[in-house]
């Protein structure tokens, strides 16, 4: 379609024409300021490239205006949200790349948060609403939010791209942050947290431990069950249960090993008992704890796949 076949019609008939038509030739800076909006108004998200001065006022009115940074006119740099510094279009492919990942991520750390401090204020809750002791203390709750939940959650900033995340379909720009699948994902997950945190609690005094020692299982527990949860909410669209899904990044390894760390202190060294009330617990007692972290990652992968496999089969019988 030429320029002077657009001036022919009104914005209706633009919008519809527009969908069906491929490339526009011989257009004016007006021109492609109409076609930017007749996208827009049919509910696209608009990306507009341009290097000269005439191209300003579309640059300015889509909803990514990317201007070339070598050959690119200063008019058009200005009216841009972005500037491709080598001129060249397959950064911006690369630059989606980037920019799914970071939503990606901050939707993980959001779906690791919620539910970890949702566990243990479920468990606190339950415990005053029905007159139970405490799994954990206040101080051990200080401790994992402090340390333990900060330093996992803030590894997932560094995840790389997932293998699929290009073919993906674009979400839609008015679509929430938390989906339904992250809520019940919240939900779920909290409620499988306080069970652990309790279950442990209860199954340590039936085997003879004193309150303490209970309470030092089940805030070993709540932190084995971080762990593995970190390595599940990494991938939302494939397995985790892989060996680069085990391996993870450079940043999660390095946090995994430093919440270790920082647990048997709180676990084994003198002083750091006295303060929190733990007491040194055994080899068994320890891979107790990592027990539950271990079931929660298998029940939580399997999960996601039958969340996956509902999907489908819903999308096919549509």
């Amino acid at each position: 379609m030429t320029g002077a076949e657009i001036d022919q019609m009104d914005d209706a008939a633009l919008e519809a024409t527009i969908r069906r038509t491929d490339v526009f030739a011989r257009t004016s800076p007006e021109h492609k300021l109409r076609l930017v909006q007749a996208l827009q108004a049919g509910g696209q998200v608009v990306a507009m490239t341009g290097d000269g001065v005439n191209d300003a006022p579309a640059l300015k009115q889509a909803d990514a205006g990317i201007a070339m940074g070598k050959k690119g006119s200063d008019a058009a740099r200005e009216a841009s949200d972005f500037v491709l510094a080598d001129d060249n279009f397959a950064s911006i492919a690369q630059a989606v790349k980037q920019g799914r990942t970071v939503y990606s991520n901050l939707k993980k750390v959001i779906a690791f948060l919620l539910p970890v401090n949702g566990g243990e204020s479920i468990s606190l809750i339950l415990a005053v609403l029905f007159g139970l002791m405490l799994p954990i203390t206040p101080l051990q709750i200080l401790w994992v939010n402090m340390l333990s939940s900060v330093a996992l959650a803030m590894s997932l900033a560094f995840e790389k791209p997932e293998s699929a995340i290009m073919r993906q379909p674009p979400r839609s720009p008015d679509a929430p942050i938390l989906s339904r699948f992250i809520l019940w994902r919240v939900f779920l997950v909290s409620i499988l947290f306080a069970c652990g945190i309790f279950g442990q609690f209860a199954l340590a005094q039936a085997q003879g431990a004193g309150v303490d020692e209970a309470r030092t299982m089940a805030l070993n527990t709540l932190v084995a069950m971080e762990i593995f949860y970190l390595f599940s909410v990494r991938y939302r669209h494939g397995w985790s249960l892989t060996w680069q899904g085990v391996k993870g990044t450079p940043a999660v390894l390095i946090a995994v090993a430093l919440v270790v760390l920082l647990q048997a202190v709180l676990t084994y060294l003198p002083f750091m008992q006295a303060l929190f009330d733990t007491v040194s617990l055994g080899p068994w007692q320890v891979l107790q704890c990592a027990a539950a972290g271990v079931f929660l990652l298998a029940f939580l992968e399997f999960d996601k796949q039958a969340a996956r496999a509902w999907k489908s089969a819903v999308s096919k019988a549509l």
